[in-house]
């Protein structure tokens, strides 16, 4: 049996005082191409959607179906690092950072439960880092996905204005036809310089 993410870890917050406990996650460390996302989910605990789960364990006809249900039962705040940031301070930071600033857009926060198994260093909530937590906490789930689906469509809106990188389909991750996109259209103010592959086309 498949196990899904649920609310346990949220409720034995509850239990220890904490009154908004935030699922927190991100997308987009991999890419060569396009910001890194990051969304901050508060449920109201009674009013949890049905399906929940790892973003990239759904469909996108799946995730789509599930983001207004979140959006109807959560407070849901989504932010973003730049290309410039991710070259400036590297990608871990740059992902915290956009953690840190989603959690900060939903106001007070008593705990987070942050995918992965770093604690951003500038994070001012009490937190607890989840190894996998996208596939435990129905919060960090619902953000996996919501924060998947805004980094999709950003990369889909870039492709309109830098065509024949597939960004529309890629959302900017370096496979065959992105790199070889590269190699004859060359790097875009959107490409992640420090990241290797794009360095070394400079």
């Amino acid at each position: 049996m498949t196990c899904r993410p649920d609310y346990t870890y949220e409720q034995q917050l509850f239990g220890r005082g904490a009154l908004r406990v935030a699922g927190v996650d991100e997308v987009g460390r991999g890419p060569l191409a396009g910001p890194v996302t990051a969304a901050a989910v508060v449920f109201h605990p009674d009013r949890i959607p049905e399906g929940l789960n790892d973003s990239k364990a759904l469909t996108k006809k799946r995730r789509e179906a599930l983001e207004p249900l979140i959006f109807a039962a959560a407070e849901v705040s989504i932010a973003h690092a730049t290309v410039e940031e991710i070259d400036e301070i590297n990608i871990l930071r740059a992902s915290h950072l956009a953690m840190e600033r989603a959690i900060a857009g939903l106001g007070r926060v008593d705990h987070a439960l942050i995918d992965g198994n770093m604690i951003p260093r500038n994070l001012a909530t009490p937190a607890t880092a989840l190894i996998k937590g996208d596939a435990l906490s129905a919060s960090i789930a619902a953000a996996s996905i919501v924060a998947k689906i805004c980094r999709d469509r950003i990369m889909v809106e870039l492709a309109q204005h830098y065509p024949g990188y597939g960004w529309e389909t890629n959302a900017g991750y370096g496979c065959k036809s992105h790199m070889l996109a590269l190699q004859n259209l060359g790097v875009t103010p959107h490409h992640r310089r420090s990241f290797k592959p794009v360095h070394k086309m400079l």
